[in-house]
């Protein structure tokens, strides 16, 4: 006979599991959650990083970690679930056939994707990712001036800032070597390095660059994809090696092979920092093995996959993230977000690692 003890464990799992099965519901708007402290993911936030008030920030800190290679992949997933926690747990559905399909006609202006209080309560967390990128300084006093002689912080960024958060995350994730990671202002940067190492067989750089179908995508792993030029595979983009292009990339937290899609966190995206659902085709014969023969479509379509060199973590590491660890008694929270994804797309991490026990995970060592 099961104990009262076990089976009340049981259940407590077995709803937990439940409430990440949800269909995808536009109206759900979960709470942003605070960055966790320190003693359950050690990190500094980017708002740490800068002082002042917009119109007058100034950079602080500059300074990256550096960790053993064997603990970047996981740190790397655990900062960016908590960046996307902190902005709100905003999705976009890429996978959806209609998404993006109605062009925006001449004239037309883009909406604005954030509202100005949501705007000023994350502005130091954005300005502080532009402190570990070269060019990170001129570019907050560029922003500073506009902010000076607009309207303040409710005027969008002048620079798109994806680059800047992919950065902020390898910095604070573990790579503060240039040779390992190049920070930048731009994706392209540091995908031509992935690509320079695939081509010359150096062994220092972090990332180094796949086709897409050429080695299995994993959580750490980046996609990214071609904005302008719209590049298709790693050949075209060798073309232009060191030419400026506009392009993005996400981390991928996630597979979901039931649901043909790679779940992926980015910043930048519509304003914010979200996770995507990417389209992914798994190649004939590997269904859930991370071996994809497209991801993305059409002008999105995902060129480059750049293969982080550390050992897996396991398709799991969304669920057993310290993020989502910490919602694991706010039954509320739990609800909101289940409404954000999909139906079939988390578990309760094997053995029930994501527990309701309330206990904190273990504290991530300092660099």
């Amino acid at each position: 006979m099961m104990s009262p003890m076990l089976s009340r464990s049981k259940k407590a799992a077995a709803t937990l599991a439940a409430a990440w099965l949800c269909a995808i519901s536009c109206n759900a708007q979960p709470a942003p959650l605070e960055r966790l402290p320190a003693d359950v993911l050690d990190a500094m936030p980017p708002s740490a990083r800068v002082s002042g008030a917009p119109g007058r920030i100034s950079v602080e800190n500059t300074v990256c970690r550096s960790m053993p290679r064997e603990q970047v992949r996981r740190r790397i997933v655990d900062l960016a679930i908590q960046e996307w926690g902190y902005f709100g747990f905003t999705t976009v559905d890429e996978a959806d056939p209609e998404f993006n399909n109605r062009p925006r006609q001449p004239g037309e202006r883009r909406p604005r994707w954030v509202d100005p209080e949501e705007s000023a309560r994350v502005v130091h967390s954005i300005a502080g990712y532009w402190t570990v990128t070269p060019d990170g300084s001129w570019i907050l006093d560029r922003q500073n001036k506009i902010w000076r002689t607009t309207n303040g912080v409710v005027e969008r960024w002048r620079d798109p800032w994806s680059a800047a958060f992919i950065s902020w995350v390898m910095c604070e994730g573990g790579l503060a070597e240039p040779a390992e990671f190049r920070r930048a202002v731009a994706h392209y940067v540091y995908i031509d390095q992935a690509i320079e190492a695939r081509d010359s067989g150096s062994t220092e750089t972090a990332f180094v660059a796949h086709e897409v179908g050429d080695a299995a995508v994993e959580p750490g792993d980046l996609l990214c994809r071609g904005r302008r030029g719209a590049y298709r595979t790693l050949a075209e983009r060798r073309e232009d090696l060191g030419d400026g292009a506009r392009s993005h990339c996400d981390v991928v937290i996630k597979l979901d092979p039931d649901n043909e899609r790679i779940l992926a966190i980015g910043g930048n995206v519509r304003g914010s920092v979200r996770l995507k659902f990417l389209p992914a085709q798994a190649k004939p014969g590997h269904d859930g093995s991370g071996w994809y023969e497209m991801i993305g479509r059409e002008s999105r379509l995902v060129f480059a996959h750049l293969k982080l060199r550390a050992a897996p973590i396991g398709n799991d590491a969304l669920e057993s993230s310290p993020t989502i660890r910490a919602l694991s008694t706010d039954t509320n929270a739990l609800r909101a977000l289940r409404q954000r994804l999909a139906d079939n797309t988390l578990g309760s991490s094997d053995g029930n690692r994501l527990t309701t026990s309330g206990a904190a995970p273990a504290a991530q060592p300092a660099g």
